[in-house]
């Protein structure tokens, strides 16, 4: 084992659910009587505006009443102590990761506590409500700022970085994603392209996607991400000292 090694790591849902996140969305694919598309769409926020501005006003309300948990708090010290090359890639939308102390991160299907505006494209840091009467900093116009989250029928962002960073990674983590969303439910595959890659699943119960990892860790993240980090360092410190 190299000391030297690069490292992917992909977080879905599960990730921020042991937190407490709560995902406003039921077993049903509905949201307070409106299917999911209805607020979180292009043509949803066009149909109804009002709908979707306050499911994302009370998503993002809700960041204020979680922590990050213990899983969030291992993947920062992995980035911290690991040697080589480390990407974090989310697909959550929430700040639990930054809150963490992770700063080598992607979120691939946007931020909560941004906005972006439809006229101009300015993406700003944004913490309270919007409305149809907020204005944009940038351009002046109000009714056009958005949450700057990846809809459907959008695309996600830094699919290129992603994608690169995959090819060359010795290490992909895929965590707490139920690996029915692609492009990410495809990130296995792709890392799976360096026959020496090693894949290892963290989640509570099999997934789609299991049988395409060489490991699988069943279990609560917030319980098995920590004792996994903690012996991935202790054996690359190990090696490292080795090779010296």
């Amino acid at each position: 084992m190299s000391a030297e090694r690069n490292i992917v790591v992909l977080t879905g849902a599960g990730m921020s659910a042991e937190s407490g996140v709560p995902t406003f969305r039921g077993e049903d694919g509905l949201w307070e009587g409106h299917h999911i598309e209805m607020v979180a769409s292009p043509e949803g926020f066009a149909r109804d505006p009002k709908l979707v501005q306050r499911f994302y006003n009370l998503r993002r309300a809700a960041l204020k009443t979680v922590e990050p948990n213990a899983g969030h708090l291992a993947l920062a010290r992995l980035e911290r102590e690991w040697r080589g090359d480390f990407l974090l890639v989310t697909q959550n939308v929430d700040d639990l990761h930054e809150r963490a102390g992770s700063e080598k991160l992607l979120h691939m299907h946007g931020e909560l506590l941004k906005a972006r505006c439809r006229n101009c494209g300015e993406v700003c840091s944004w913490s309270e409500d919007l409305s149809s009467d907020t204005r944009c900093a940038a351009c002046g116009k109000t009714g056009e700022m958005r949450p700057h989250i990846v809809w459907f029928g959008e695309m996600p962002f830094e699919l290129e970085t992603i994608t690169n960073a995959l090819k060359s990674a010795d290490i992909f983590l895929c965590i707490g994603t139920s690996g029915v969303v692609y492009p990410a439910a495809g990130f296995a595959r792709t890392a799976a392209q360096n026959s020496s890659c090693r894949l290892v699943e963290f989640n509570i119960e099999n997934t789609a996607i299991s049988r395409q990892f060489r490991e699988r860790v069943i279990g609560p993240v917030s319980v098995e991400l920590p004792k996994f980090v903690e012996q991935l360092l202790s054996d690359t410190h190990r090696q490292a000292w080795l090779e010296r």
